[in-house]
């Protein structure tokens, strides 16, 4: 099968990297990378990709510039390969740059194609029951070539199954997975998470350290599909267990909130990693930055966070204050606020582009000039 992992824009090279690190050759579009595989790989794609959203099968791709074209072409699909005779399928649609915009219709026109499909499959007449498991189709247009996607996720990769509490505005741990893996940290590397929040970010790295598979708690849409045999996930588990590991860490994760530290540990009990972090109530000027060689991750207020600018600003110098002291240590900050450096004190070394769901943001990193 051709399958689809999906990410947020800006973190392509990252799950590319994580596919090729699991063995598949692949090939990267704006947010989304393509790789081969079977029913083992669709297990393990789910459980092991920290930064990618989900994973999809394509099932067909074609042009099409008429509604008569998409219908035909849908119905041309064998659907009984992948959908039950009681198989709930609702449609989502996208449109890009192509003659069929309007994608309510785009969506009506793919249902009612699949519907006369099965219909003609399994002897049907009226409306199919739709009473068994969701099987959710999508279909995307894109300069008039149509791709028919099947998602196996289920609810997007970022529900780990371990954060049970979270503050405002709570970063996804896929976002947080991939800010990590785009630094230069290790295991054995000092790391400090000043704003910590809800905990996302160190419990992030916590479970990266250890080599958990970041989909080991939760459920997946492909255990309800018919044709696919339980047994395959639980040996994809059995076999991410076995290759976890125990090092000792230096991970420290601090707020200003006492309230928030709360809330993090509770999420990071829930990850199995609470003795991994030292939790700590402490403002970011009063921080004490111990060790060498370090990497500092912080995700102060942004957006909706935002409620009083002159604060943030304020926040913003005390990091510039507390951390460059630091010359061995490598700072990274993910913030929307364009006047981050001015208020910071220094230029970035580079900065990279993301998108924290709709928000656009910008990741600054300041490397480490002494080791």
């Amino acid at each position: 099968m051709k399958l689809i992992a999906t990410m947020s824009s800006g973190f392509e090279a990252v799950t590319k990297k994580e596919l090729q690190d699991l063995g598949y050759d692949v090939q990267t579009e704006n947010g989304k990378v393509y790789f081969d595989g079977d029913y083992e790989d669709i297990a393990k794609a789910n459980l092991w990709l920290r930064s990618a959203d989900r994973i999809k099968i394509l099932i067909s791709t074609f042009e099409a510039k008429t509604f008569e074209e998409l219908f035909d072409k849908v119905n041309d699909i064998a659907w009984d390969d992948w959908l039950p005779l009681n198989a709930a399928f609702p449609i989502k649609a996208r449109t890009v740059k192509s003659k069929l915009f309007s994608e309510r219709d785009i969506q009506a026109i793919t249902k009612k194609a699949i519907v006369n499909k099965m219909a003609d499959i399994y002897k049907r007449r009226g409306r199919l029951p739709e009473s068994g498991a969701k099987f959710q189709i999508e279909t995307r247009i894109h300069n008039d070539i149509v791709e028919i996607t099947l998602d196996t996720t289920g609810d997007s990769l970022y529900k780990r199954g371990y954060r049970t509490e979270h503050g405002v505005a709570p970063m996804k741990e896929n976002f947080a997975a991939a800010l990590i893996m785009l630094t230069n940290w290790h295991a054995d590397m000092p790391f400090v998470d000043p704003t910590t929040g809800s905990g996302t970010i160190a419990i992030e790295a916590a479970l990266l350290a250890k080599n958990v598979a970041p989909g080991i708690l939760r459920k997946f849409s492909f255990e309800d599909f018919d044709w696919f045999d339980p047994m395959i996930l639980e040996k994809e588990k059995e076999a991410a267990k076995e290759l976890q590991v125990a090092p000792e860490l230096n991970i420290f994760a601090s707020d200003i909130d006492g309230s928030m530290i709360d809330v993090a540990k509770l999420n990071a009990h829930g990850a199995g990693v609470l003795h991994d972090i030292n939790f700590k109530q402490v403002a970011v000027k009063d921080l004490k930055i111990e060790g060498e060689d370090g990497v500092i991750i912080s995700n102060p207020p942004y957006g909706q966070r935002m409620s009083d600018m002159d604060s943030v600003h304020t926040l913003y110098k005390q990091m510039g204050d507390v951390f460059e002291p630091h010359a061995s240590w490598s700072k990274y900050i993910v913030t929307s606020d364009l006047e981050f450096e001015k208020f910071y004190g220094k230029r970035a070394t580079k900065k990279r582009k993301l998108y924290n769901g709709a928000i656009r943001t910008d990741y600054y990193q300041f490397w480490a000039t002494e080791r």
